[in-house]
């Protein structure tokens, strides 16, 4: 007599569905419990549906630069264009590249559309001030009283940085290249903005003649005492609206990360003197730098401006390159510089390659063609909503009633799967949106509608290898496990061709296409999931009671109306052998 197998379960043999019940109503816990904690009770709605404006951006090559549509670039690009729409006082824009040459543009509702298309397909206003004074980001009193420190962000490279006046400070200096040594933020204080001494003084008041009269110097004295730069909206009304001609306010970062504001002169060189710019590494010293080249009319203005600078004392010696208004960078000079500069500083191999884009492409590093505009109005978006969610339930309700009608008591055990499933499926798609920035648009869907057939189709898998199985003549509980092995290979099968169909539709494609293809693959992962957690078990379970066991005529299961053979145990042959020893 050969030993039973012990190292593999028989086909009818009964699994522990408990264990695969529990698990997955701990993971259902746990998202909603995800919800909760991260106060997203609803999906996050795209613009199609909450309402808003879509601008999607094409990179174009420049003339003579072939190869600067680049992932570097690219980045550098979303990053501008969305400060530039945070600019506009939007909180939930979302900037992202699609494809390889495309960037989309989502703005929420009530934002100014055509404010918003001039914005972020231009070119941004890069320009190079005067330092006039350098504060503390925070309010100041009326009389601040100034320190005499200052700290920079680069060292300078020559000796002359041992000269107490400007010890410690970023310098530019100028070779027969026409160098200039060490870009830095600094967190200098107030010195008189007349003053060669470098003596402490009170905040000084710009120049009269510079700001038109003595009413608009005092008005930009006491903006720049007021400006807290630590606030966002105060930082965006601070560059808005301020012409190059006059001075201005602004704010920007030194090298702990410490926000500081200026008061600057007005702009003489602006973006487009600046012909190219590139990170690269100092072979002397190892490091990042930024080369600079001007244009020939952009040469003649930056040598004048450093011809003045290198006469001044800190932080008066500084020259502002301001970005939309927001100071990105404030090299010192030591010396005149001309057609060719370098910066360098404390740069890391990214930080050096975004000051080289940004002062190369005068902000964009690309130029962008628009595509596409897209507006919906909330009204609108709502309406596709409802319609969305009414064509959902109408197909949801179409399946209901074939199940009920086809399928009877078995149908409970469909509906149920589809609520799991729903369940699944909303509570990631509201986790997805504070997680990765997965908004539901009307293709996404579209997507969720479609999967209701595709999870419906394995249950009907599933309930017809059962009913296979009852129709060669076996009970319930046997027939319950044998079709699973049947079952599960074919539904593996099915959904992976459905899953491969989305994924390569999200690889594929752009823009709203990609959140049909990306929630028809989610779907379809959730549907095996609840195929193998929870349909199977609950069959498993229901195999026991009465109403499915013995076949009721409503429990989808009846013998007789599937016709099924007699049992197997009632065809197997009597052996003519007698089995009793007492008949033998």
């Amino acid at each position: 007599m050969a030993a039973p197998n012990r190292g593999r379960r028989p086909a009818g043999a009964q699994g522990r569905p408990g264990r695969a019940l529990g698990l997955i109503l701990i993971a259902m816990i746990a998202l909603t419990g995800g919800m909760f904690w991260a106060g997203q009770l609803t999906p996050r709605l795209g613009i199609d549906l909450a309402g808003g404006t879509t601008i999607t951006l094409e990179a174009k090559n420049e003339p003579g630069k072939p190869n600067a549509i680049n992932e570097t670039n690219m980045n550098t690009a979303v990053a501008i264009i969305e400060r530039r729409v945070n600019g506009l006082g939007v909180s939930e824009s979302e900037v992202q590249t699609q494809g390889d040459r495309n960037i989309i543009v989502n703005i929420p509702k009530g934002t100014n559309s055509q404010q918003a298309r001039e914005q972020v397909g231009t070119t941004a206003q890069l320009y190079f001030r005067p330092v006039l004074t350098v504060a503390a980001g925070t309010p100041t009193s009326p009389q601040p009283t100034p320190s005499a420190s200052a700290s920079g962000k680069g060292k300078a490279k020559d000796k002359q940085t041992a000269n107490p006046a400007s010890s410690g400070k970023p310098t530019a200096t100028a070779t027969t290249q026409g160098r200039a040594v060490s870009d830095a933020l600094k967190a200098p204080t107030p010195t008189p903005s007349g003053s060669a001494s470098g003596k402490p003084a009170t905040t000084p008041k710009p120049d009269p003649s510079a700001s038109g009269g003595t009413a608009a110097a005092d008005k930009l004295q006491k903006q720049f005492l007021a400006l807290n730069c630590t606030s966002k909206t105060a930082r965006v009304a601070a560059g808005a609206n301020v012409k190059p001609s006059d001075p201005a306010v602004a704010c920007g970062k030194n090298s702990a990360d410490q926000w500081e504001k200026y008061v600057l002169g007005p702009a003489e060189v602006n973006g487009k003197d600046v012909d190219d710019a590139k990170a690269t590494i100092d072979q002397r010293t190892g490091q990042w730098i930024v080369q600079m080249d001007f244009t020939g009319g952009g040469s003649k203005k930056f040598e004048k401006i450093t011809a003045r600078l290198s006469q001044q004392q800190p932080p008066m010696n500084q020259f502002a390159i301001v970005l939309d208004g927001e100071v990105v960078s404030a090299p010192s000079v030591r010396t005149t510089l001309s057609a060719n500069a370098e910066i360098s500083g404390s740069f890391t191999q990214q930080s050096a390659q975004d000051l080289g884009n940004i002062l190369s492409y005068g902000a964009l590093p690309l130029s962008f063609q628009e595509q596409s505009v897209t507006t919906v109005t909330a009204a609108l978006g709502g309406e596709q909503l409802k319609a969305g969610l009414i064509a959902g339930a109408i197909g949801l309700a179409l399946v209901i009633i074939y199940l009920v009608a086809y399928y009877r008591g078995l149908a409970v055990v469909a509906i149920l799967s589809l609520i799991v499933s729903a369940i699944l499926t909303y509570t990631i798609m509201a986790l997805l949106g504070p997680g990765i920035g997965f908004a539901l648009n009307l293709p996404a869907v579209c997507g969720a509608i479609v999967a209701i057939g595709i999870t419906a189709d394995s249950f009907i898998v599933y309930f017809e290898r059962i009913r296979d199985e009852i129709r060669e003549g076996r009970t319930l509980r046997p027939a319950v496990e044998r079709a699973w092995p049947r079952a599960r290979r074919t539904i593996l099968v099915s959904d992976f061709v459905s899953f491969l169909a989305a994924a390569v539709l999200f690889i594929v494609t752009v823009g709203k296409v990609q959140g049909f293809a990306f929630t028809l693959g989610l779907t379809t992962v959730l549907d095996v999931v609840v195929v193998f957690l929870f349909t199977k078990p609950v069959m498993t379970l229901l195999a026991r009671r009465k109403f499915f066991a013995d076949g009721h005529p409503w429990s989808g299961l009846d013998p007789k109306r599937l016709g099924a053979k007699p049992p197997l145990r009632r065809s197997r042959r009597v052996s003519s052998a007698p089995t009793d020893p007492k008949e033998a």
